[in-house]
This record gives C-alpha cells, sequence and structure tokens, in this order.
C-alpha cells in the first residue's frame, strides 16, 4: 500500500502490528531470494545442456549432408525421392516431468525401434548408403527432440524466474523501505508523545510542590 494511502496510527500496537509485518515481508523476501537462486541455477544447468544439444545437434546435421549426397549419389534424386522412407511407426516419445518449486520441467526422449521395417516397406534396391542417409536423419531426430524439451524448459524457467524477480524487487524497492519509513515515523510520534507526557508529568509535580 502505497505511503500516502496507509493510515498510521502513532500507537505502541500499531508499532507492534508493523513490526510484525516487517517481519513477514521479511520473510516472504528471503524466499523469494532464495527461489531466484534455485531458478538461476536450474537456469544455468539447462543452458549447458542446451548448448551441448546444439553441438550434437549441427554435428549430426553435417553428418545429414553427407550421408544424403552420398545417397544421391548412389541413386539419383528422382530414384531416392521415391525410396521408402524409414518408418517410425515403432519409435516412442518418452516423456518424463518432474517440478521445481511448484514448475513442470520436462524430460523428453525418442526410444527408437530396432526392428526391421514391414516386408511392404522394404525398398526395391537396397543400398548402404541410403540406410545410412535414413539412419543419420533419424539420429538428428532423437537429438532434435531432446533439445525441443529443454527449449520448453528454459522458456519456463525464464518466465518464472523473471515474475519472480519482480516480485522481490517490488518488495525490496518499494514495501520494505515504505514499513521502515513508517516505523521510523511512529517512533519519532511516539517519542515526541512520551517527552509531552514528561514535560506535563514534571509540570504538574512542580505545580503541587
Amino acid at each position: 500500500m502505497p505511503e500516502a494511502q496507509r493510515e498510521i496510527t502513532a500507537t505502541r500496537i500499531a508499532l507492534l502490528e508493523l513490526k510484525d509485518e516487517q517481519r513477514l515481508v521479511q520473510e516472504g523476501y528471503t524466499l523469494l531470494d532464495e527461489k531466484r537462486i534455485l531458478l538461476a541455477s536450474e537456469i544455468q544447468r539447462q543452458l549447458a545442456r542446451l548448448a551441448c544439444l546444439r553441438r550434437e545437434c549441427a554435428a549430426l546435421e553435417s553428418e545429414m549432408r553427407s550421408r544424403t549426397n552420398s545417397a544421391v549419389a548412389r541413386h539419383g534424386m528422382d530414384e531416392l525421392s521415391v525410396y521408402p522412407p524409414l518408418s517410425l511407426a515403432e519409435d516412442r516419445l518418452v516423456m518424463r516431468r518432474s517440478r521445481l518449486l511448484g514448475l513442470e520441467l520436462l524430460a523428453v526422449h525418442m526410444e527408437t525401434s530396432v526392428r526391421p521395417p514391414p516386408s511392404h516397406e522394404q525398398p526395391v534396391n537396397p543400398t548402404p548408403e541410403a540406410r545410412a542417409c535414413a539412419n543419420a536423419h533419424r539420429q538428428w531426430l532423437v537429438r532434435a527432440v531432446e533439445l525441443a524439451g529443454c527449449c520448453v524448459n528454459l522458456r519456463r524457467l525464464a518466465r518464472d524466474y523473471v515474475r519472480t524477480e519482480r516480485r522481490a524487487k517490488a518488495i525490496e524497492n518499494v514495501l520494505m523501505p515504505e514499513i521502515v519509513s513508517s516505523l521510523k515515523l511512529i517512533e519519532e510520534q511516539l517519542e515526541g508523545m512520551d517527552q509531552e507526557e514528561v514535560a506535563r508529568l514534571r509540570r504538574r509535580h512542580t505545580q503541587l510542590t
């Protein structure tokens, strides 16, 4: 609540209540600060994994180009374009979910089948070049799936980190200074009231004597 809207009453009870509020706000800030640290650590871990997956994907892309060029050289573009594709029907997308501070993170990978394709998917003219080309694309796809899951995690972590950072900054830069200012004002007013009471008692004592 802005200071202009906060109605400050200089009483001992108001002072104690405000100190309790200060303690609760400080505890909330501590929790948010710890959450920031945990989120930042997980973001760094995911970034390291992202960099590793990107390097692997880049190497696999280079392998794909090389294998594709060899297959084209062996079959020609027309024949290769009608070559039976490598079936993914037996492959399975496996997704494991975990939670970090209430945030859902994903670990995604593909379990590829080692079973040979059905007879109706067998090529008429099978060659090592075409098979190597298909396997290179499959290996790239496996890493690309993991890369996609890592990117999803990073987007979620970054979004949650920004929200947490804004809340922590609001407490640190707005709410806590406002409470400190209000406490100082109440304490000054109470001190002034105490001094006035002491002066009144002295005057009364002087009059009685």
